[in-house]
């Protein structure tokens, strides 16, 4: 019994205790209650920010789908510009290359063009006939049936033109007229000949001769015997009036006229034309003429012709018994190095024959050879 009282608690210790852990309970409870709610506004926050994580992770994947288009269009973008700057730069090339073709085809176009205008104007100069046809004398020994018939038939003179074939003769060549054609062909043959002048030896080529074109033609002038060409008349007064005084003034036998068949007059010109009744009258008149107009002047009258140019032909060639010898050296004298070339072609051995006429150029000299037919060539400076 005396162990169990003993092991009983005193009644006031007892309530100080239960005090003490009720107290110390309720501020654990309170401190309990803080945690919570700083647990819960913990996890407010954590929930917000993991939402606004999640808004964020859903932006950012946005942003990154957003890049990624952009990026993909970037590429594309990048790809057709260069594809068509690789297009434009085949064009440009292309169209480089035209043009220098085009440049290339017109430089052609235009030397081609000065080349004819070059050969236009060689030929030109080549078919133009300047010549002065002398004052010939000629005899009247009988009057033909036909003109005793006619006097009033016009005077028709025919005249032929042939002009020479030529040949420029260049410095260091010569022209070899042999006497037999097979002289000729034979020394063609030789691609190149060997001259010996004292003691040194030339290489010559004999080559072929192209001659330049030729000409030969006709020329048919018709003079009037009835009409006559007034030149130089002053618009004075009027056109009728002015008919009427050329008729009377050139019907005036006192100054060389006669019966007048018919007046032209052109007042813009000042020119007109006088047809007489009787042939012979116009052959007469020439040079100036006194007219009465509103007063004495001098008028040009002249004779009224016509001409006709009739077989025309060209013609060019290679004379077959003349050659020419290139690439000559000056090597001594001309007349000197002229008198070897005609021994060394005269020599049956050197395939060579006769030799009817040679003429050699010098360096620095250029002759004009004229060819006749069956002739052999004359130069000329």
């Amino acid at each position: 019994m005396a162990d169990i009282c003993s092991n009983r608690p005193v009644n006031g210790k007892e309530d100080g205790g239960l005090e003490e852990e009720a107290r110390e309970s309720e501020e654990a409870n309170k401190e309990l209650e803080t945690w919570k709610t700083k647990a819960e506004k913990a996890d407010d926050v954590k929930a917000r920010l993991i939402l606004e994580k999640l808004e964020e992770d859903e932006a950012k994947a946005k942003a990154k789908q957003e890049m990624m288009a952009q990026l993909k269009k970037q590429e594309e973008c990048q790809k057709e510009f260069t594809q068509n700057m690789n297009t434009v730069q085949d064009e440009i090339l292309q169209l480089g290359g035209r043009r220098q073709d085009l440049l290339d085809k017109l430089k052609r176009c235009q030397a081609a063009l000065e080349a004819k205008r070059a050969e236009s104007t060689k030929l030109k100069q080549k078919f133009k006939i300047y010549a002065q046809i002398p004052d010939t004398e000629v005899e009247f020994r009988a009057q033909s049936k036909e003109e005793g018939e006619d006097n009033s038939q016009q005077i028709r003179g025919v005249f032929a033109i042939s002009q020479r074939p030529t040949v420029l003769l260049q410095g260091g060549q010569a022209l070899i007229t042999f006497e037999e054609e097979k002289v000729a062909s034979q020394i063609l043959k030789i691609a190149k000949c060997s001259v010996s002048c004292e003691n040194i030896s030339l290489d010559v080529k004999p080559k072929t001769i192209t001659m330049d074109p030729a000409v030969k033609f006709e020329v048919h002038l018709d003079v009037s015997r009835k009409e006559l060409k007034v030149s130089n008349i002053p618009p004075s007064i009027p056109e009728e009036r002015t008919k009427e005084r050329l008729e009377m003034s050139f019907s005036r036998p006192s100054r060389g006229g006669g019966e007048v068949d018919g007046v032209e007059y052109d007042r813009n010109t000042g020119t007109g034309q006088i047809t007489f009744l009787h042939p012979g009258v116009a052959e007469g008149l020439r040079g100036r003429y006194r007219v009465d107009l509103d007063s004495e002047v001098n008028v040009q009258v002249g004779p009224i012709y016509k001409y006709q140019l009739c077989k025309f032909q060209t013609f060019c060639g290679s004379p077959k018994r003349t050659i020419l010898l290139d690439d000559i050296e000056d090597k001594g004298d001309e007349e000197d190095l002229q008198d070897h070339l005609e021994i060394h072609f005269q020599k049956p051995s050197n395939f060579g024959g006769e030799i009817e006429s040679i003429q050699y150029a010098s360096r620095g000299k250029a002759l004009q050879a004229f060819f006749c037919e069956d002739s052999a060539p004359t130069a000329a400076t």
